[in-house]
């Protein structure tokens, strides 16, 4: 598998309803792929930014997002941030940015976006055309893998970007609610070209669970079935690495990485039993 991501420079877009566990599969993948040399970006563009302690950083609230550096959002836009501009860059330089501005803790590279803006809020632009130009130089001009930990939508993606997302993954757990999302999610997603949309199963209990998502989601295509572990929810209420928690946990999502290093390079198809 090594040579295969290496070179492929793979792009993983990570979203889904709030509590399935999108974060702990952002943070394995990236772990995983990390321990095994592989150089990984890790984007946390959810505004309730839990990645970094998922991976194990050390006080993680002292990483700051990059929608909250108004020094260099003025810098690059013209505009500082809560102030009224009415004009400012829209495409403002980046590409300096990742080297800068991430954190690297156990060879983990994690930069922190925070909150884009939305409309009506105005003064705020800046900050939303900094941080879209940042996401779109991260998933068109850097050759790593760059793994995004999303919230339940598609914010941070436009249609210039979404060709470069080599595989979005919409994480869900049995329930009606994660089920809806994940069709919201994938409608949104195809509005703007996304189409490489795959789902990976977590809180898997039983067959029957596994049944239940399955028939739910027929017309979408399953990257892997995670099962339910309570180490899981340990770690995170403890702030551990998720990647010391589960080993059955931690084997599904190694197979998953497999796969999608496969899919990638053509080798098999993506849906799985």
């Amino acid at each position: 598998m090594q040579d295969i991501i290496r070179h492929l420079g793979m792009k993983i877009a990570v979203s889904g309803k709030g509590g399935v566990g999108k974060t702990m599969l952002a943070s394995l993948l990236s772990t995983i792929l990390t321990q095994l040399g592989y150089s990984v970006l890790t984007i946390d563009a959810d505004p309730n930014a839990t990645l970094a302690s998922a991976l194990g950083f050390p006080h993680p609230e002292r990483i700051t997002p990059i929608s909250e550096m108004g020094d260099l959002i003025e810098e690059r836009t013209g505009a500082r941030p809560g102030q009224a501009a009415p004009y400012f860059k829209l495409n403002p330089r980046v590409d300096d940015i990742p080297e800068k501005h991430w954190v690297e803790h156990n060879g983990i590279k994690l930069m922190v976006m925070g909150r884009l803006k939305k409309g009506g809020s105005g003064c705020y632009c800046p900050e939303n055309a900094l941080l879209e130009a940042l996401v779109a130089h991260i998933l068109l001009r850097r050759d790593e893998v760059v793994i995004i930990d999303m919230e339940a939508g598609i914010e941070h993606l436009g249609r210039a970007t979404a060709r470069a997302v080599d595989e979005m993954i919409i994480v869900v757990e049995p329930g009606k609610g994660s089920i809806e999302t994940a069709y919201r999610i994938r409608e949104l997603a195809k509005d703007i070209g996304l189409e490489n949309i795959a789902v990976v199963a977590n809180k898997i209990r039983s067959g029957q669970d596994k049944d239940f998502l399955v028939s739910s989601m027929p017309d979408f295509e399953f990257l892997g079935f995670i099962p339910y572990a309570q180490s899981i929810i340990e770690a995170g209420l403890g702030n551990f690495p998720l990647i010391n928690s589960s080993p059955e946990v931690i084997s599904r999502v190694q197979d998953i990485a497999a796969r999608l290093s496969a899919v990638k390079s053509g080798i098999i198809n993506k849906t799985i039993s």
